[in-house]
C-alpha cells in the first residue's frame, strides 16, 4: 500500500527517513511528502497550496493510500480526506488531532517577517521532548523551516459529511490514549467524535516519534495499513 506522509510544522519529507527505510522491508511503499513553503524554497506558499499538493499526491498513488499527518499536518491530512473521502483508505494521525471548520491551521506562535520560525524548545519542554537526547534536538532546530504565515493561518475548510466515514487511528505519543479518549468525549476534538471508525494507539514517545521511535512507529503504520 502507497502510505503517505505527511510532517508538522518545520519539517520537510525528511523528517521520515527513518521510518521509510523500516516500512519498505515490510511491503509497503512510503511517500514522504515535502510540502510547498517547507522545503521547496517557497516562502508565499499557501495553506490551499499545502492541501493541492497532499490532494496531488493521493491522486497519483497506487490505489487508495493510507494518509499520515504528524501533529499540526494531522489537519492536512484531513483535509485530503475531506476532499477525497472515496480514494482515501485510511488516515493516521500521529501526535495531533484536526481542525474544526472555519478554525486556522496553526497559528501558535509568533509570525515574523511573514514567517512562523521554530521557536526553540521552550513551549515543548516535558513529554513532548523528553526522549530526545541533545543531538536529536540539535538536527531538528537546525533543520527547522520557518512556516510561511500564509500556512500558518490558513482557514480550514471542511465540506463532505463523508469523511467521517474514513477510519481512523489516532496515535498517541507524548499522551495517552485514555487521555485523548477523555477529549475527545469532552467534545474537545468535534471532528473525531464524528468519526465513525476510531482507534485509538499508544507509542511509547514524546511528540516527534519520527526521529525518537522510527522503528516502533512503523511498525504500527505497517499494522494500520494491513488492516485497511
Amino acid at each position: 500500500m502507497d502510505i503517505l506522509l505527511i510532517a508538522g510544522l518545520w519539517l520537510d519529507g525528511s523528517a521520515w527517513d527513518d521510518v521509510v527505510s523500516a516500512l519498505e522491508p515490510l511491503g509497503h511503499r512510503p511517500v514522504p511528502l515535502t510540502l510547498p513553503g517547507q522545503g521547496d524554497g517557497s516562502a508565499s506558499a499557501t495553506l490551499d497550496d499545502q492541501v493541492a499538493a497532499v490532494l496531488a499526491a493521493v491522486d497519483s498513488a497506487s490505489g487508495k493510500p493510507m494518509v499520515v499527518g504528524h501533529s499540526a499536518a494531522c489537519t492536512l491530512a484531513w483535509l485530503a480526506t475531506d476532499a477525497r473521502p472515496k480514494q482515501v483508505a485510511k488516515v493516521v494521525l500521529i501526535g495531533g488531532f484536526p481542525s474544526a471548520d472555519g478554525e486556522p491551521y496553526a497559528d501558535f506562535f509568533e509570525v515574523k517577517d511573514g514567517v512562523m520560525p521554530f521557536p526553540g524548545w521552550g513551549p515543548f519542554e516535558g513529554p513532548d521532548s523528553a526522549d530526545l537526547d541533545e543531538e536529536a534536538r540539535r538536527i531538528i532546530a537546525s533543520a527547522a523551516i520557518p512556516v510561511p504565515e500564509e500556512v500558518a493561518k490558513g482557514v480550514v475548510r471542511l465540506s463532505d459529511e463523508r469523511r467521517f466515514d474514513v477510519p481512523v487511528v489516532l496515535v498517541c505519543p507524548e499522551f495517552t490514549p485514555a487521555q485523548a479518549k477523555e477529549w475527545i468525549d469532552a467534545g474537545d476534538v468535534p471532528e473525531l467524535a464524528r468519526a465513525k471508525h476510531l482507534d485509538l494507539v499508544d507509542i511509547d514517545s514524546g511528540h516527534w516519534p519520527m526521529v525518537s521511535k522510527p522503528i516502533e512507529l512503523a511498525r504500527l503504520l505497517a499494522a494500520a495499513a494491513a488492516e485497511a
